[in-house]
């Protein structure tokens, strides 16, 4: 990775550090912090350790620390919570945040943090759902990456190399600002940072075309468990594969990605079409899913679901907003809607021709014709309480499944659900190319949110058990074995990890559902690059328990091996209980005299007799090969 400018952010925090000896600031923290008492003397401790022993003397880390005493700690901590569910006076705060402005910083908190057994969490733009990334049940410090911001962008190779820091819309404007004809598929909330959303994944509205973020990322540069600064290469494939899509925080601190950008028209065309219940609504999303995975990988379009005032006055009706992003110009648009999906009713004037970075603005709510510096500004435009949940569609919901849900919608009010659409690249990646799995053979995925605007935990159950309630109604329309969940819309009704002796079994139960059969080798990868679990959150990849994972390679499999058993010895059950019925039928009903089959073939000739005993004998035969090979 070629040496990036580090650029800091120029609000009152970083104003009031420079006026500031860091060293002072440092020793009257020390010295005046309730949590640096004689009571939680490993705090100061694991303090001095970053301050004297591991310290790039060229860098001091000493500015980057805050402690609860710090007159701005609040002000650092609240800065990246986009979640006000863990920004109240219970939440448990962090006993220190580092904000890391050089690498060294974040191998010198790895390495004292390993030597002091901290907790702890990583955050990169707080978009984290469930505050993974900066909330804990036990102490916890906060390793705060927003200071590693850099972005370089090389048109000549379409690369670039963007540090875990940095937001989306930063990027998309340093793109911008190089090419007109280059973009990156990622998502279209440009306040996210770049660190979690690429390394869970990352989609946007060119994900039928392109793919999903980890699909072009091609280089990465990490602190391991052991404070290395590694590579690809020297980081190798296996763990190179786990962070694009597993997550990085349960392997290593993401430092930066090397990016692979991706082409688009100098001009493209959106479009946002509302229809109400009474403006047929039920039957243009019944048949959106039906269009929107397969049609032309070049378009996409989202729908939202709200509810909304009815045209009859005190009465509620759901509303669907379908918006579109349409690689190319608004003609062949209109033209292929009008061919595939006429329900649409998609108008000329309904479309708007722009550019790829305007699109940005489009997508987020924002005018086109606001400057494009508005990406750059990192505070969301609204905050709130919110819970999110997730699920994948690969069966089309029947229109009753769909008039069920918007009754339920209109009974809750105050829920929203947004379907993206699949298909295009999507079916093309094999789901193990990356951690990733949710590939071929899903429609679109579902989300269910769920916002307030009031505080108490009376108010916050309100919502979330709404979102409870829709994801409940779902479970006959969504994926079944596991019942798949996207990674990066984190939701802790999954399971919750405690990182104890149950830590692969309660890992497992999520996993599972985010990861599918990706999941077994995101727990090998675990055991190898982070066997102490350094590494860890509610819901980080476990390890395979020490006793099982420390002799031969048979131990290291028991688990995985155990479950695979079980589910076998399942099947072999049921296999010989219908093997059974079936022989006691062809023993009892065939093979033996009896009067009822007799009567019933009494004017058939011998040959259907023996063809009747013929079928029995072919059916008990497959079954017992079934058994023998389930056996096997």
């Amino acid at each position: 990775m070629p040496k990036m400018r580090i650029i800091y952010t120029h609000n009152k925090i970083h104003y009031y550090l420079s006026l500031l000896n860091p060293f002072v600031l440092v020793l009257l923290s020390l010295l005046c912090s309730p949590s640096l008492s004689a009571a939680n003397s490993a705090h100061n401790t694991f303090l001095h350790c970053l301050v004297n022993h591991y310290s790039d003397l060229s860098h001091p880390i000493t500015s980057s620390i805050f402690t609860p005493n710090n007159a701005l700690f609040s002000s650092v901590l609240q800065s990246y919570i986009r979640n006000l569910r863990f920004n109240t006076t219970t939440t448990r705060k962090p006993f220190l945040i580092i904000t890391a402005s050089h690498v060294s910083h974040v191998q010198s908190t790895i390495v004292c943090a390993q030597k002091h057994n901290k907790l702890m969490k990583i955050r990169s733009g707080g978009h984290d759902y469930e505050g993974v990334s900066y909330v804990a049940e036990e102490p916890f410090f906060l390793l705060d990456m927003f200071n590693l911001r850099a972005i370089e962008i090389d048109i000549e190779t379409e690369t670039a190399w963007v540090q875990a820091g940095a937001t989306l819309g930063e990027i998309y404007h340093s793109i911008a600002q190089k090419s007109k004809i280059h973009a990156f598929p990622a998502g279209t909330c440009p306040t996210v940072g770049a660190g979690g959303h690429i390394s869970g994944g990352g989609y946007g509205s060119l994900m039928r075309k392109y793919g999903l973020s980890i699909d072009h990322v091609i280089d990465a540069q990490i602190v391991d468990a052991q404070g290395r600064v590694l590579d690809r290469e020297s980081m190798g494939e296996d763990l190179f594969w786990a962070i694009r899509g597993g997550g990085g925080a349960s392997f290593c601190v993401i430092l930066a990605f090397k990016l692979k950008l991706v082409r688009v028209p100098e001009k493209v065309t959106v479009f946002q079409v509302e229809r109400t219940l009474e403006q047929n609504a039920t039957d243009i999303v019944y048949d959106w899913q039906h269009f929107a995975p397969y049609t032309d990988s070049n378009l996409f379009i989202r729908v939202v679901l709200d509810v909304v005032n009815g045209t009859q006055k005190g009465r509620k009706t759901v509303r669907a907003s379908f918006t579109s992003l349409f690689l190319g110009d608004s003609k062949s648009l209109v033209s292929l809607m009008s061919e595939a999906f006429p329900q649409m009713g998609l108008r000329q004037q309904d479309c708007i021709e722009t550019t790829w970075i305007e699109s940005v603005l489009f997508w987020t709510d924002i005018k086109i014709s606001t400057p494009v510096e508005i990406l750059l500004d990192r505070m969301p435009q609204s905050l709130h309480s919110l819970k999110r949940k997730s699920d994948y569609i690969k069966v089309p919901i029947p229109k009753e499944g769909l008039e069920g849900l918007w009754k339920l919608m209109i009974e809750f009010e105050d829920t929203i659900l947004y379907g993206h659409p699949y298909g295009g690249r999507m079916d093309e990646i094999p789901s193990f190319e990356t951690a990733f799995p949710h590939r071929k053979g899903n429609l679109w995925k579902l989300q269910y949110q769920a916002n307030w605007n009031k505080e108490g935990k009376d108010v916050a159950d309100y919502y979330i058990d709404l979102t409870r309630k829709l994801h409940k109604y779902m479970t006959p329309f969504v994926s079944k074995n596991p019942r798949e969940a996207f990674f990066n819309y984190k939701d802790l009704d999954l399971g919750i990890n405690h990182n104890g002796e149950n830590s692969y079994v309660e890992g497992r139960v999520y996993g599972y559902e985010y990861f599918v059969d990706n999941f077994n080798r995101l727990v090998q990868i675990k055991n190898k690059v982070d066997p102490s679990n350094f590494f860890r959150n509610e819901q980080s990849i476990p390890t395979l328990p020490y006793e099982i994972s420390t002799s031969t390679m048979t131990k290291f499999f028991y688990p995985l091996t155990l479950i695979n058993h079980l589910n076998r010895w399942i099947s072999i059950l049921q296999l010989l209980l219908i093997h059974t019925i079936f022989l006691l039928l062809f023993a009892g009903r065939v093979l033996c005299t009896c009067p009822e089959i007799d009567a019933q073939l009494e004017n058939d000739d011998l040959l259907s007799k023996k063809r009747v005993r013929t079928t029995f004998f072919r059916v008990w035969l497959t079954l017992d090969g079934l058994l023998a090979s389930s056996w096997l």
